[in-house]
């Protein structure tokens, strides 16, 4: 009696006599994948992908299977093409850096904000809605040429000390919280910044990644501390970091940074110290909050200028 010929189930003109060893079809060459034991289908390897659980970081990120810092990368790349822009048409930071409240003229001119105005003068900045500023100002730097924000060479030495500071700092911090928390830590600390400088000084221009840099340095040291490293070269790295925002107090905005410095620690305190068994949850929550909170405050200036 000859025995039954048995086919791949999924190529039933190709005959096999191997079976998988997870559901016992019949495969054929084209169908086999190497397990530790025998073979898999095609069908059953997909299945054990989906049921194997993806690693996560200490603070609940995806660790990412390269170990390129791609928001770091992407972010870095936006901020010299803007300034880039910033070359070709200076005019982009008068229109979207951080100017809490002004007033500007029919040729461009920017003046004293005053409540109510004046004839031939409109009102600019984030007083007349334009909330944009907040975060597209994170993406600007001095502009390279004179002007009242700076001059040749400081506006350049800007934004290299910016992305030198990024490219340390976020290679790091991206790969312990992962893409997504490092984007939103990255982006509530550039808002935290502005919005102290809204409160502060919103009679002023205020342009750079520096809120968001000194939130990314709150984090480093906050992140260190969780995971129980030695602190002596981390308190040395943190103290250079404000040492820095008193020098840099006469010539750049030290609202912005000590607003993107509280608002990152805080950020980052959430992430750390959240419960394991609702982790994302309330990493999330935390976020959601002191975004509501920030825009809060910046209702509030805002009413409190207009009158």
């Amino acid at each position: 009696m000859e025995a039954a010929i048995t086919t791949c189930y999924r190529h039933p003109s190709y005959e096999t006599y191997v079976s998988c060893t997870r559901c016992e079809r019949f495969i054929c060459p084209d169908c086999m994948r190497e397990a530790s034991v025998g073979h898999h289908c095609v069908e059953c390897v997909k299945e054990g992908r989906r049921s194997v659980r993806q690693a996560r970081t200490v603070f609940g990120g995806a660790v990412a299977r390269s170990t390129v810092p791609l928001v770091t990368y992407v972010l870095m790349g936006l901020n010299i093409l803007v300034y880039l822009g910033e070359l070709v048409r200076p005019g982009i930071v008068d229109r979207f850096g951080m100017t809490g409240a002004g007033l500007a003229g029919p040729d461009g001119s920017q003046y004293v904000y005053e409540p109510g105005g004046f004839p031939g003068l409109h009102v600019i900045g984030v007083v007349d809605g334009e909330w944009y500023r907040l975060l597209t100002s994170a993406f600007l730097h001095l502009p390279p040429g004179d002007s009242a924000l700076g001059s040749v060479p400081f506006g350049v030495l800007h934004i290299a000390f910016n992305m030198y500071a990024l490219w340390n700092l976020g290679r790091v911090v991206e790969e312990r919280l992962g893409r997504v928390r490092y984007l939103a830590l990255y982006l509530l600390s550039a808002l935290g910044g502005s919005v102290l400088v809204y409160l502060i000084a919103p009679l002023d221009t205020a342009v750079g990644a520096s809120g968001a840099i000194f939130g990314l340095a709150a984090a480093f040291y906050v992140i260190n501390r969780r995971l129980g490293r030695d602190m002596q070269a981390v308190n040395r790295f943190l103290a250079g970091f404000l040492v820095w925002m008193v020098i840099s107090a006469g010539f750049t905005s030290w609202q912005g940074h000590l607003g993107g410095l509280l608002t990152g620690a805080f950020v980052t305190v959430v992430y750390a110290y959240a419960p394991a068994e609702r982790r994302t949850a309330v990493q999330a929550a935390g976020c959601v909050v002191l975004f509501a909170v920030l825009m809060l405050l910046v209702v509030l200036k805002t009413s409190a200028l207009t009158g």
